[in-house]
């Protein structure tokens, strides 16, 4: 059985949080820099100019690409032959966050009591952690910080099987509709169909981790997602909610059985800040 030590793992998630808010994925970029190509609207052309010239600047200078640097959301596929030493896994993540928000300058967002005394944690933990146990003995560690504004825009349903795809689209576009500007368009939108009311949750902060512009692996849902893509970009919110044929840079879903009586579906909305790095130990 390998070992890992607790401070590895705090390091790593320190250095994790501070590339994540200052380096946007190459993925993002590729799909920022292809939806200027397609944009029509001047006032839209020049949103999206000047979010490159954001990501290029904060990529340059080593500042986070938003103000908001979100909410750390860290997830940990652990291999079963793998055995932490020197402290536990979980404080181990809470201690990387607090020395990567503090490090990197990062705008510390969590606050203690939702809906009483909101104060400030002053230190961005707790992380929100998910952890999957693989075979094997590695780590691998997925950063994902969350804004707010995309956050808040995210919607969950219980959907009746009889609803099928067409509900699930129906789902979809009244949400973006009705999200407008505010998950600062163009967006990326997470999907999950199926699992539970608590799983599909899950499901749909995962599809935002794929890669921006790959092909679902699944014929039934790649088609899906093209025709959402396809239809979103439709509704003329366009770039920051000015108008244009860019709303969306991407639609990806994950897909999980369900009971027979339900068909739970959910929408993570992300911003074009699609923030997240990973790192294998």
């Amino acid at each position: 059985m390998r070992e890992l030590s607790a401070n590895v793992i705090s390091e790593t998630v320190a250095r994790l949080c501070i590339e994540s808010n200052y380096y946007l994925g190459q993925d993002v970029v590729t799909a920022l820099e292809q939806a200027l190509q397609r944009e029509e609207s001047p006032v839209g052309q020049g949103v999206l100019q000047q979010i490159l010239e954001n990501a290029r600047i904060a990529r340059e200078t080593d500042m986070p690409i938003c103000q908001d640097c979100g909410l750390a959301v860290v997830l940990l596929e652990l291999g079963q032959d793998l055995h932490i030493v020197d402290g536990d896994l979980y404080e181990a993540v809470h201690e990387g966050v607090r020395r990567g928000y503090e490090k990197g300058y990062l705008r510390k967002s969590s606050v203690r009591r939702p809906f009483s005394a909101r104060i400030n944690t002053g230190d961005n933990t707790p992380a929100i952690i998910h952890t999957k146990i693989v075979p094997g003995e590695q780590l691998r560690i997925t950063v994902a910080p969350k804004g707010g504004g995309s956050e808040n825009m995210s919607r969950l349903a219980m959907l009746t099987p009889a609803a099928g795809r067409q509900g699930i689209i129906d789902f979809v576009l009244e949400a973006v509709d009705k999200a407008g500007a505010n998950p600062c368009p163009p967006i990326i939108l997470g999907i999950g169909v199926g699992g539970t009311f608590e799983r599909v949750a899950f499901l749909a902060k995962k599809a935002l981790l794929r890669e921006v512009g790959s092909n679902n692996p699944d014929p039934e849902l790649d088609e899906l997602e093209k025709e959402l893509l396809e239809r979103v970009n439709r509704l003329g919110i366009g770039p920051q909610g000015l108008g244009g044929r860019v709303t969306a840079l991407a639609v990806h879903i994950e897909q999980e059985p369900c009971h027979i009586a339900s068909m739970p579906a959910a929408i993570n909305f992300q911003c074009h800040a699609a923030r997240h790095k990973q790192a294998v130990l």
